[in-house]
């Protein structure tokens, strides 16, 4: 099972494909009897796990999560991050457009895991085949997964095509798009059931499946970008309230995975994360085959270090002394403003865990993530990079608990959220108080920047704010990504729905001619 890395359920689209196909008529008059379909597969619990462990595999897909495919829309071009060297430069820039870096292989991995995952909830619901154990934590799993393709389709793009049902290519073909909120409510009601089906946690080579705390955090986000306060608050609460996840007592160890093996990546302050440690979901594979490629970008690249070149020999030797390497893409370095320790409050613990521009007292010529950053050439080496992509955890939601609140009452009740993580980010502590709801509202934009800093949340945060293109306007980039400011528009807070799909199906026109604002 470890080993198994093909999903079933693109097997049997191509399958399909090729019956519509008229060079295939002479293989379709022979008898198949033992050919994998839908209707001889899942007939034991072992092969639903199966079909819900090749939804998994997209996750780790070069479209989704695993290069920059993604970052491009939640991190990239927003005022934290951006390259050092001219590369991804249509996305650092903000010059993409219709048709020219407009997201097209991302847009196109999302859609094959809401195929591939409605494929499989249509086999297994109701299934007599099935325990009622292994149908309802199936079911649990690929409601979140399907859920998290049209979280990300309608944050990038607004209104999509939806369908919940494998649907012919004609039918595809024709889709119109469907409204940001009659999308969200419907996985709104599937993440409610999930809730019901998951397990609180899973243990050992399951970790990296979604429990019902994961079904509850995308709930709570959704809720977020439909400012749904009420609903926002509530899933935030049942999550700090009744969850087994906790805060960690020390910032620096939520994301420490320097030289630690594959067993010690999961944290209790994990909520949804991606798995690329090497103990993924049964059926994933090994690190190797799942390479987090975009995580190379935190770490620094050798030809660029240090500052002082004449330290160069003494780098190395400190490198090989710690058993480390500097093998980075150059993708991700913090902005100048954001690196600059005057800029976060006076006793943030948080900056120096967070920043660096040093290492073993040398100099480095950029400033780094330095909490995202592996330098292990043991466990996290060049092309083999293996740390968990964490995509909500339990500090983020006390902080949109804290934001739910002020926006429904005041803030009150809400400095009960946001003290509770400033706890450790300070020392003396620094709790809020004394504030209006504008002054909570205007404070939580950096106090979540300097929590959340580099974990592909500024640039929606700064769009569902309404203060994106104002803000990029003022940001101080890097050399290489200085046109941000002039290009970015109004436009910017949606993605182009992709080219190459308006000329597969020209209904994607037909309630917004305009594409987004591209055209």
């Amino acid at each position: 099972m470890k080993n198994i890395k093909t999903n079933f359920t693109k097997i049997t689209m191509l399958m399909s494909l090729l019956f519509i196909t008229s060079a295939c008529e002479e293989y379709l008059d022979e008898e198949f009897k033992s050919g994998l379909s839908p209707a001889n597969f899942y007939n034991s619990d072992s092969e639903a796990q199966i079909a819900v462990d090749g939804a998994y595999s997209i996750l780790t897909d070069a479209g989704w999560f695993k290069h920059r495919d993604r970052k491009a829309w939640w991190q990239i071009a927003a005022d934290e991050i951006s390259s050092t060297r001219n590369i991804f430069r249509e996305a650092h820039n903000i010059t993409y457009a219709e048709g020219v870096a407009d997201g097209e292989r991302y847009w196109n991995t999302l859609y094959e895991a809401v195929r591939n995952t409605s494929d499989a909830i249509s086999n297994i619901e109701g299934n007599e085949n099935l325990s009622q154990k292994a149908i309802e934590e199936s079911l649990g799993q690929l409601y979140v997964i399907r859920a998290l393709a049209y979280y990300d389709l309608t944050v990038v793009w607004g209104n999509v095509p939806f369908f919940t049902e494998i649907l012919s290519p004609e039918e595809l073909s024709s889709l119109e798009r469907t409204p940001v909120k009659t999308i969200r409510d419907a996985m709104i009601l599937d993440l409610q059931k999930a809730f019901q089906y998951l397990p609180d946690s899973w243990s050992g080579a399951d970790s990296g499946r979604m429990s019902k705390w994961a079904a509850k955090a995308l709930e709570a986000k959704i809720h977020m970008f439909e400012k749904n306060w009420q609903g926002m608050l509530a899933a935030c609460v049942d999550i700090i309230n009744n969850s087994p996840h906790t805060l960690m007592e020390n910032f620096g160890d939520v994301y420490d995975w320097s030289n630690s093996g594959y067993t010690g990546k999961v944290k209790p302050e994990h909520i949804l994360w991606i798995d690329f440690t090497g103990l993924p979901a049964k059926g994933l594979g090994t690190n190797n085959e799942d390479n987090y490629q975009s995580g190379h970008d935190y770490v620094p690249r050798l030809r660029d270090e240090p500052k002082d070149k004449s330290q160069k020999s003494a780098l190395v030797a400190a490198l090989n002394a710690n058993g480390h390497e500097f093998g980075g893409y150059g993708g991700a370095s913090p902005l100048p403003v954001a690196a600059d320790r005057s800029s976060w409050d006076e006793g943030d613990l948080r900056y120096d865990e967070t920043i660096t521009n040093e290492y073993e007292g040398i100099t480095l010529k950029f400033y780094y993530t330095k909490k995202l950053w592996n330098l292990s050439s043991t466990y996290s080496p060049r092309l083999n990079k293996s740390e968990n992509m964490v995509m909500i955890r339990l500090a983020d939601i006390y902080l949109m608990a804290a934001e739910a609140e002020n926006e429904l009452n005041g803030p009150s009740n809400a400095y009960q959220y946001v003290n509770k993580v400033r706890e450790r980010a300070f020392e003396p502590d620094q709790p809020w108080s004394g504030m209006t709801q504008q002054e909570f509202r205007e404070e939580m934009y950096e106090e979540r920047m300097h929590e959340l800093f580099g974990e592909n949340h500024r640039r929606p945060d700064l769009i569902r704010w309404g203060i994106y293109v104002e803000t990029i306007r003022n940001t101080q980039f890097q050399k290489h990504n200085m046109q941000a400011r002039d290009n970015v528009q109004e436009r910017h807070n949606l993605a182009p729905i992709p080219l190459a799909e308006i000329q597969l199906n020209p209904n994607l026109l037909n309630t917004d001619p305009t594409n987004n604002g591209y055209r």
